[in-house]
């Protein structure tokens, strides 16, 4: 069966998973129920969380990468199936005073160490957000609106992907063939962004971005709802619920660190937006105003200009052998830890591609399972990404419950008689997945319910991106670059000249995420919001941003991370100013530190989510960093190397 459960040898056996866990979550129940406080009610707790995060987990992976659509029906029944029982279990009257009844009990609560008390209140904190506490009509209320929740975020998802039509005559003839012909009607289904003619990506910015009344209401609603739900339990706003528990705690210290970032980047990204603007003049003297369809293609075309970074020139040195060797070399001399390739059983994996690693550490043996399902294939999303298939924790019998994880790419296949070749943009992001299954096999909890990476948003990217500059570093490169043809390694030049490309425009660019991050605050602060979504976008635009809105667009109604994200956008530029302190402070001197590295697995990756986010912060920098010096991170990334520029002049 898929990932040796044996009931999923066929979709059917999502029935017979989903059934089982549903009647051991029923007698957990019970069992919780009648358990004097101590911390065996903590224990059950979690089994209980285990018990049904087993199915849904795996569930929740192989209903959007299965090739077969029996089987990715089977699984989407199976999410929403106990989806309902969470939220039943969550509105669980006479469940929650068995763990109220430990949280009050002062001994008790005093002799739990510091983990299972941080558990303890993180399923307290579940219950409250589902409005326990209130009379039972508010707490019918509070279940509607998260059915309701659940419903609109769905909607809305659908909607920021679906194409816009338009009659085929409004566009020029000499631009038309750029998008789907459908009868009259022309399908404009994104940006275009990197097309170099700017008609093109200017109708497809009007186009695609056109405000819809359906997709407006949706996303009126779904905001609305989130305050609703957020005020009927007791916060301010949506943002303030949204926020209890991660690292920046509050959306006052999110504001604080979104306005600093800001009015540090204003005037780099001023000069970046002068550059795109000559680059405009020069290659269209009729219409040289920069609009917001320019910036992705003339940062590119001025990253090009300046370093003529020819991805085709790289790919032989990046074979995927080659990359992974380069994981195996890093992970083994920081953490004494190695990948190793297992066989795996008939109906285990679901597409024959797919490789399974098990992870050994020198002197604690194997520590979990990492699948690789790394290549592309029809039905498959486009997109890198990790899934917990199953938490690592201590069961009952003593045993660890070694944790499994999926990382999913979307490599192409390899050409015949090649291997299979990443450009840099691809190895960057195996190395990055990488971090986050590091973080899973090392996160080894002794609850599944703070697991790896089940940790506050803000805090989850960080070994991600920590990974990141490791890949851009030459020292760690220089490992395993190798022409797969010649065997000859990586020039030094060639990284540099990469590292440095990525900072061409890179101000604008961190500019933009911070224009998106200000956005989600306001749309989850304060409700009434004083002014529609589309203005709230202009006004916002024009202040955070600097280019200008352009009239009837409506670009929140594609900004999908609303859902996922929703208040937590700012979430991958505090994380990222976080990787940034970490490497420049303790890898930057030597990546290969295995001092550090064993510092890093025991201050910030061994702990999950059992710990507060800021004090593992705290560990590994050994000092506690204030908003301006996550500031600082970020900007100081964006100077230029000297020695790479001496050396290209």
């Amino acid at each position: 069966g898929l990932f040796g459960v044996p009931e999923l040898s066929c979709p059917e056996g999502f029935q017979e998973a989903q059934d089982k866990a549903l009647q051991e979550s029923e007698q957990l129940v019970q069992k919780a129920c009648s358990t004097p406080p101590g911390p065996e009610t903590v224990m059950i707790f979690d089994q209980l969380s285990d018990s049904l995060c087993r199915v849904a987990d795996l569930a929740d992976f192989v209903k959007v990468a299965h090739p077969d659509f029996a089987f990715r029906e089977a699984a989407e029944e199976a999410c929403r199936n106990i989806g309902t029982v969470v939220e039943k279990l969550n509105t669980d009257i006479e469940l929650c005073q068995s763990l109220r009844r430990l949280l009050a009990d002062e001994t008790v609560m005093s002799s739990l160490d510091p983990e299972t008390r941080r558990v303890a209140e993180l399923f307290m904190f579940d219950f409250e957000i589902s409005g326990i506490h209130l009379d039972e009509e508010k707490r019918k209320k509070a279940v509607d609106l998260n059915v309701r929740i659940l419903d609109l975020c769905n909607e809305f998802l659908i909607g920021t992907h679906l194409p816009n039509k338009i009659d085929k005559h409004v566009l020029p003839e000499h631009i038309r063939y750029h998008f789907t012909a459908e009868g009259n009607y022309l399908q404009v289904a994104g940006l275009h962004a990197d097309c170099p003619d700017d008609l093109v990506r200017e109708a497809a910015y009007k186009i695609f971005l056109h405000s819809n009344a359906q997709q407006l209401r949706r996303l009126e609603d779904l905001l609305a709802s989130r305050n609703s739900l957020a005020q009927l339990v007791g916060y301010d706003t949506f943002a303030h619920r949204a926020l209890q528990g991660t690292m920046a705690k509050n959306p006052e210290t999110v504001r604080q660190f979104l306005e600093k970032l800001s009015d540090q980047l204003s005037k780099r990204t001023q000069k970046d937006f002068e550059m795109m603007t000559k680059m405009k003049m020069k290659l269209n003297p009729h219409n040289s105003m920069l609009m917001p369809w320019d910036h992705p293609y003339y940062s590119g075309v001025l990253r090009a200009e300046r370093y003529n970074i020819d991805p085709g020139l790289y790919c032989p040195f990046f074979s995927l052998g080659a990359c992974m060797e380069g994981l195996n070399s890093l992970f083994s001399q920081l953490l004494g830890i190695s990948l190793y390739a297992e066989q795996t059983k008939r109906g285990e994996i679901w597409s024959e591609d797919v490789r399974k690693l098990a992870v050994v550490h020198e002197t604690e043996g194997l520590l979990g399972y990492i699948y690789c399902d790394f290549f592309q294939r029809p039905d498959k999303p486009h997109q890198d990404c990790h899934f917990t298939v199953q938490g690592g924790r201590l069961r009952e019998n003593g045993e660890y419950q070694l944790p499994v994880v999926v990382l999913m790419l979307s490599l192409p296949h390899s050409a015949r008689g090649a291997p299979t070749l990443l450009s840099p943009g691809m190895m960057e992001n195996l190395f990055h997945e990488m971090g986050h299954a590091m973080h899973s096999m090392l996160g080894r909890t002794r609850y599944q319910h703070v697991t790896g990476t089940r940790c506050p948003t803000d805090f989850a990217e960080v070994p991600s991106i920590l990974m990141e500059y490791f890949a851009n570093d030459y020292r760690v490169v220089n490992q395993f670059a190798r022409h797969y043809k010649t065997g000859q390694p990586l020039p030094k030049n060639m990284v540099s000249r990469l590292c440095e490309s990525k900072k061409v425009c890179a101000a604008a660019d961190m500019q933009l995420q911070v224009f998106y991050a200000v956005l989600d605050q306001i749309y989850h602060g304060k409700h009434p919001l004083k002014k529609s979504t589309t203005e709230i976008l202009k006004e916002t635009q024009e202040k955070v941003y600097g280019l200008p809105y352009v009239p009837n667009t409506a670009w929140q109604l594609r900004f999908s991370h609303l859902v996922g994200y929703g208040a937590k956008y700012y979430s991958y530029l505090m994380s990222r100013a976080v990787a940034s302190m970490v490497w420049k402070q303790c890898f930057a001197q030597n990546p290969f530190d295995r001092a550090m590295g064993e510092r890093y697995r025991r201050e910030m990756l061994a702990h999950g989510g059992g710990k507060e986010p800021i004090l593992m912060v705290q560990g590994m920098l050994q000092k506690s960093p204030s908003v301006e010096d996550f500031v600082d991170a970020l900007v100081s990334d964006l100077d230029q190397d000297f020695e790479t520029f001496i050396m290209d002049s």
